[in-house]
């Protein structure tokens, strides 16, 4: 986890500038940080609330931002079912994205989800999350001009390390190339919608691949039995 939790430190810097920046006190930026534990969610928010957007829209935007965890949860589901209700509530807070590609690896590596592994991995990003937000927060006090050094391509590197290892499976990288392609395609028609569809569109390739692959495969497997 921690070469991921290091690239997001200058997102977390970021984060903790801005909310400086749009009127936050420094416990109101930290406590943000430690309870909502969402970059890309608080960076919305508080960018809207930058803006004077009220509450309905803010909770809007975070919810479609954040719906990629209903994705996770679900692949998460089989791994917590029968755990208690505090265990499943805490695997929960800590389900980022980072978390959930390390884990998943894990689970793949050795055929079993271990609990220890994506709480340990989650709460180490969390508590890494804390520092860089607070390192944000001293520095958007003291020094101006902070989103001028570039700090959110940390956003997109991170997700790019997180794939990256998973482009050898042909259903991932075509659902990569399909997305990416059709983002630039669509941009210059649908400059408000191009990235959610975009991400419709990659997400329907890389599933029909993906069923495809493993029907295959077993077919491949009852011949053998045969």
């Amino acid at each position: 986890m921690l070469p991921l939790a290091i690239a997001c430190i200058p997102w977390g810097i970021l984060t903790g500038a801005l909310a400086i920046q749009v009127g936050f006190t420094p416990i109101q930026a930290q406590v943000m940080s430690l309870l909502v534990f969402a970059g890309a969610a608080q960076l919305s928010g508080l960018t809207m609330h930058a803006a004077g957007a009220g509450f309905m829209p803010i909770l809007g935007s975070t919810f479609v931002i954040s719906s990629r965890h209903l994705l996770y949860s679900l692949t998460f589901r089989k791994h917590v079912d029968g755990m208690s209700a505090p265990m499943r509530w805490t695997m929960a807070f800590v389900l980022t994205d980072e978390m959930f590609a390390v884990s998943e690896a894990d689970t793949r590596r050795y055929g079993v989800f271990c609990p220890t592994y994506a709480l340990s991995s989650g709460f180490t990003f969390w508590f890494l999350w804390g520092v860089s937000t607070a390192i944000g927060i001293f520095a958007g006090e003291h020094i101006n001009n902070l989103d001028d050094l570039g700090l959110d391509f940390a956003i997109a590197a991170t997700f790019i390390a997180m794939t990256f290892t998973e482009l050898r499976r042909f259903p991932v990288f075509a659902t990569m190339l399909a997305s990416g392609a059709a983002s630039v395609l669509l941009k210059p028609f649908l400059p408000d919608s191009h990235i959610l569809l975009a991400s419709l569109l990659g997400m329907a390739i890389g599933y029909w691949l993906h069923k495809a692959d493993a029907s295959q495969s077993e077919a491949a497997s009852q011949g053998t039995e045969i």
